[in-house]
């Protein structure tokens, strides 16, 4: 049995002895005392740790501490980021392992489809001059081939990049194209090996897609994750949109396609019920399966079209389906035939390695069929349908994928029942729960947690003398013909004030492309490199080329408001375009303002403003890092002064920090007397402010 978690964490406690220029923190050690008494009396806690609290030695000490205590309640702890994940695996959960006497076993639970099956591989190698549709496919089959030879663990995080990702669904290991104990490789099965392990574990790291995916299945009986007692959700703020797609459904052109082009490519003539064609050639019930096939693909393109046309009625919709049956439905009775003749092919299979692939094909088919139904007649209650339409990447003729789907809008009573009404502790934990001091309102309403204990641990840091937050209380209405060129020359001037080392965040990707395009010129010929997501490259490599050049700019959306460390002075200016409010016309927002209007609320200042503060405080926290770190925070969106609710963002600042006005750019020194005369006003709550115009229309 550990010691208690505070002795632990203390100046002469087994961490400081083994980890160089470990210092004790005082809210480190308040929140894991906290944690302790969670999982020892099975409270709901929601804690929320400032930037350099600790967090994870915080309730991995305590989890560890309880597990050795009573080995048959198994912990899940949940993040949201693959960096998060990777930090507990391969940094912090050694080093516990290193200080605390007794043996614990800690493991990454992974998805089925992330590891690779061998008897899989091995049918598509013999199979691959009927099966994949070209060279590009057949190499990426030959580059897994050489992985798999060496490949300690056969999951899809250490393969290299495929030319044709797609090949992998050919190789994964399937539920329902698995052979159990009859299977050769059984032995030596990736996935099997893994189960094994998590079973036996005393501890299970996840993401919060596989536990909700996991809990949305143990709803209707079923379930992935072996039985666990006690759940901690790190990045707790991102749980509600995490928990809400994952009780809803989608059906993507993508995933249609990609299934019938498994089944069988026109233009190279090779697929699954090509490489049939060897055995069977002549059988009716190939000839059925292939007309089928033929068939969906005539039903998927008719379906898809028609939701791509009726999504593009009106230029300005937001794709929301109000109404059932807004587009007819092929789709499900073609799927419905196609699964049918798969199934009866299936039957006359002479190889038992056909059947389980025709079976894990007939079973795909229905799931799109039924799904289909399911949210074109809007049958699940709670949720919010749309269409979606991808812009096109291959120009004006082809019209960019298009899916239909649905989320739970109110996943609070779900959670309620299935997550925090179950036995065991369940403890939420963030940077950024709290709206205010002390105020976890929306956090708790919002995901079902009834009188749950809260904590609001600060941080360590000095933020009063390691940062500042200045603002432009005159930037321009962005609908005004001036503000992109007056955007792009404050993000130039802020810059320079810092000589690079810089994020620019945005809230939507146009916005951040046009002003990228304003200032790249002027900033490559300072010496900058400008890096833009999704323009430079994937967000990973994007990053990495930032951490390694100090003087490099970097534009941003959504992805790194949150989740990114760089730490030192490669990253000491953060400039904030607009406050991060919810696009209010995106379908799942309509619908959450709506409920809540109905409820008698007021959705701006009870949904918009708090989710809002949330993101803020989010972005803020991209500065300081460390103890050591330095910087700004630039705001060029006047409300966080001029609006009653600027109070909210203001007051989501750490302790002691204020905000300043910046030195005026091409306008009078006079204008700023109005800054230092709305800091003396009072918070103003009326209804005249809930609707915000002009800066606020276009967030």
């Amino acid at each position: 049995m550990l010691p208690p978690v505070a002795n632990l964490l203390a100046l002469d406690g087994p961490i400081a002895r083994r980890l160089e220029g470990f210092e004790p923190r005082p809210q480190q050690i308040e929140m894991a005392t906290a944690v302790e008494s969670a999982l020892r009396t099975g409270e709901r806690l929601f804690v929320e740790g400032g930037t350099g609290t600790g967090k994870s030695f915080a309730y991995l000490l305590p989890a560890i501490a309880r597990l050795l205590e009573r080995r048959e309640e198994k912990i899940v702890i949940c993040t949201n980021t693959i960096s998060l994940q990777e930090q507990l695996m391969d940094k912090d959960l050694p080093l516990l392992r290193a200080v605390v006497p007794d043996e614990f076993t800690a493991v990454l639970v992974k998805g089925r489809a992330n590891y690779l099956s061998k008897r899989r591989l091995r049918l598509a190698v013999e199979r691959e001059t009927r099966l994949l549709a070209d060279e590009h496919e057949r190499h990426s089959l030959q580059q897994i081939e050489r992985w798999a030879a060496s490949t300690d663990d056969g999951t899809l995080a250490t393969l290299p990049q495929l030319k044709r990702p797609g090949v992998w669904d050919h190789v994964q290991s399937e539920s329902g194209n698995c052979l159990g104990r009859r299977c050769p490789t059984h032995d030596e099965c990736f996935y099997q090996s893994a189960r094994r392990r998590m079973e036996n574990a005393d501890l299970l790291v996840c993401n919060h897609a596989l536990f909700f995916s996991d809990l949305a299945l143990r709803m209707r009986g079923a379930g992935f994750l072996p039985a666990y007692r006690h759940v901690i959700l790190d990045e707790a703020h991102t749980v509600e949109d995490v928990a809400a797609e994952h009780f809803g459904l989608r059906v993507s052109e993508g995933r249609v396609r990609h299934l019938l082009r498994m089944l069988l490519s026109e233009r190279t003539n090779r697929g699954v019920l090509a490489s049939l064609a060897t055995t069977a050639d002549g059988d009716p019930a190939l000839q059925d399966a292939l007309s089928a096939r033929q068939r969906a693909e005539s039903a998927a393109h008719a379906f898809f079209d028609d939701l791509h046309a009726w999504r593009a009625l009106d230029a300005n919709s937001s794709g929301r389906m109000k109404e059932p049956g807004s587009v007819d439905n092929p789709l499900t009775p073609a799927m419905k035939e196609l699964a049918a003749s798969l199934k009866l092919l299936r039957a006359r299979a002479t190889e038992e390695t056909e059947e389980m692939e025709l079976g894990s094909l007939a079973s795909r088919a229905t799931e799109i069929g039924e799904a289909a139904t399911m949210l074109m007649n809007q049958v699940i209650e709670g949720c919010v349908y749309w269409v979606d339409a991808a812009p096109s990447r291959r120009g004006r003729r082809d019209r960019g994928s298009v899916s239909v789907a649905c989320a739970a809008v109110d996943v609070g009573p779900i959670l309620r029942e299935h997550l925090f009404g179950r036995e065991g502790a369940v403890i939420c934990t963030s940077a950024t729960l709290a709206t205010g001091p002390d105020d976890f309102s929306l956090v708790t309403s919002r995901l079902g947690a009834e009188d749950p204990v809260t904590l609001q641990v600060g941080s360590p840091f000095d933020f009063v003398r390691q940062m500042r937050v200045l603002v432009d209380p005159h930037m321009p209405d962005p609908r005004d013909d001036g503000y992109q060129d007056r955007l792009a020359d404050r993000i130039v001037e802020q810059v320079r004030a810092t000589d690079g080392g810089a994020f620019v965040l945005f809230t939507s990707n146009a916005a951040m492309s046009a002003a990228a395009e304003r200032c790249r010129a002027r900033l490559e010929s300072d010496g900058h490199q400008v890096l833009v997501q999704n323009e430079t490259g994937p967000r990973s490599l994007v990053l990495q080329r930032f951490r390694d050049d100090d003087r490099a700019v970097l534009f941003g959306v959504t992805s790194f408001w949150q989740g990114v460390d760089v730490r030192g002075q490669g990253l000491r200016n953060v400039i904030i375009t607009r406050l991060p409010f919810d696009v209010p016309d995106r379908p799942i927002v309509q619908a959450r303002h709506e409920m809540i209007e109905e409820q008698g609320g007021r959705p701006f200042f009870e949904d918009q403003v708090p989710r809002a503060v949330i993101r803020f405080k989010q972005g803020v926290g991209r500065l300081i890092r460390s103890g050591d770190d330095t910087g700004r925070v630039v705001v060029l969106d006047p409300r966080i002064v001029t609006k009653g609710y600027g109070r909210s963002f203001q007051k989501a600042l750490p302790e002691g920090v204020e905000v300043e006005p910046l030195e005026p750019l091409a306008i009078a020194v006079d204008d700023y007397d109005a800054f230092d005369d709305w800091h003396g006003q009072d918070d103003d709550v009326s209804p005249d402010h809930e609707h915000p115009g002009g800066f606020d229309a276009l967030d």
